[in-house]
């Protein structure tokens, strides 16, 4: 059984599909940690980075790892400039910290499979030389990408909004973030009349990812492509009219089987947060997001920026504004 310890990234961290004994949301001291955590049982504790109080400064970090297992714990990374420079990257490593990421799905992997030293040694500043950053070389210290995230949007039920959302998320993340935005085999994009979205073929995906490793954001409106496997995260847009949901069970029976443990966005929804809850139940699904009809022609919605907050765009201020202070 697993432990939980969350703050901005406790909506992300609760979709996570793990057992779980003991979850805690909000700041705490390390010295707090200790109290409730040092004589407790758990197989893995994965810990928001900003549930610690004052974790950017290193000796936080550091009286963390002389007090726990650090091959049990698990730091999910926040994308501040601090906490992803090649020093203080370097330094958790010299304190034995080998399991951390900013990637959710990474995650799940890490609890099964542990980072040794011979993972990360490459992220290891011994000789005092610059290395690049997280954000920079967009390296995963599991997979091969940890800092650039390639998000796949999906319709299940037909015209969900997949390629509007994308461009959505594409211009609200555009201020805080190096972002490009993609439609598979489809040609969609030219309406919005937007020359920085591009359209091609399924064929040239990994040329196309490979081209843009210098970006932190690559959105991708997957449409019937086969390329999944490029996508660290993948949207799943459902529209729960009526009508469009008795077509989707018609059409597959077993769909909301399928969708478990993944991210199930509704779009284009009214339903309230009750329907929500009778949705859940009647499908056996877990809801990530309830988003309502869009106008795509703003490009600050509070609903948006409080979507990308919850796929773990810190940057993004949930509250609406769009940018935290710090990074203006």
């Amino acid at each position: 059984m697993n432990v939980i310890i969350s703050n901005k990234y406790q909506a992300l961290l609760a979709s996570l599909d793990i057992d779980i004994i003991k979850s805690i949301n909000g700041e705490f001291s390390v010295d707090e940690l200790i109290a409730q955590f040092s004589n407790f049982y758990f197989n893995k504790m994965i810990i928001d980075i900003t549930a610690i109080k004052n974790y950017q400064d290193i000796k936080t970090m550091q009286n963390l790892s002389v007090n726990f297992d650090m091959s049990k714990v698990i730091l999910l990374l926040d994308d501040s400039e601090v906490v992803n420079s090649p020093m203080y990257i370097s330094q958790l490593i010299s304190m034995g910290i080998y399991n951390f990421t900013n990637d959710i799905n990474v995650i799940r992997y890490l609890i099964d499979n542990p980072n040794s030293y011979k993972d990360v040694a490459n992220f290891h500043n011994i000789n005092g030389y610059k290395r690049p950053a997280l954000n920079e070389n967009a390296v995963d210290t599991t997979r091969g990408k940890i800092s650039q995230k390639v998000i796949g949007i999906k319709n299940v039920t037909d015209h969900a909004g997949a390629t509007t959302l994308t461009y959505l998320m594409k211009i609200h993340l555009d201020k805080v973030y190096k972002v490009k935005a993609v439609e598979i085999d489809a040609n969609d994009f030219e309406y919005f009349n937007d020359s920085s979205l591009d359209s091609i073929s399924s064929m040239n995906f990994s040329d196309y990812i490979a081209s843009n490793s210098n970006c932190d954001v690559i959105l991708v409106d997957l449409n019937n492509s086969d390329v999944t496997n490029y996508c660290n995260d993948i949207i799943y847009l459902i529209e729960p009219g009526r009508i469009q949901l008795n077509k989707l069970i018609r059409k597959d029976n077993m769909i909301f089987e399928e969708l478990k443990g993944k991210k199930i966005v509704l779009n284009r929804s009214i339903l309230s947060e009750k329907d929500v809850s009778e949705f859940e139940k009647e499908s056996g699904s877990k809801v990530f997001y309830n988003l309502p009809y869009l106008d795509d022609k703003l490009d600050n919605q509070p609903i948006i920026n409080a979507f990308l907050s919850a796929l773990g765009f810190s940057r993004i201020d949930p509250n609406g504004s769009g940018i935290f202070s710090i990074f203006k």
